[in-house]
């Protein structure tokens, strides 16, 4: 399995939507972290763990830009299968970034 530990690998914290919003944005996590770590689990065949935890918040931006985005993206209904979110500080994230990409898939 492959491991992002957003507060490790990016920040503690995460900003909003876009780029030229400012430090730490949605676009700049999927964009240099995300997409290529995904990637990777696809090729490996191996489950793709994104950990939430430690981080001081995530605006709903933040969360539908890198997620929701990477189905855009990607253009990949399976994504779901192949993530993994945890979040023992806030389990409510889980459900809502599960609902982005739900949307963002239709």
């Amino acid at each position: 399995m492959i491991i992002i530990k957003i507060r490790d690998d990016f920040t503690k914290s995460p900003g909003g939507r876009l780029i030229e919003e400012g430090a730490y944005s949605g676009e700049l996590f999927r964009n240099n972290i995300l997409s290529p770590k995904y990637k990777e689990a696809l090729e490996k065949n191996e489950k793709l763990i994104v950990d939430l935890d430690g981080c001081y918040g995530f605006a709903t931006s933040f969360l539908e830009e890198a997620f929701g985005g990477l189905c855009r993206e990607l253009k990949d209904n399976n994504i779901l299968k192949h993530i993994e979110i945890i979040s023992e500080d806030e389990p409510g994230l889980v459900e809502d970034i599960e609902s982005y990409v739900k949307k963002a898939l239709k």
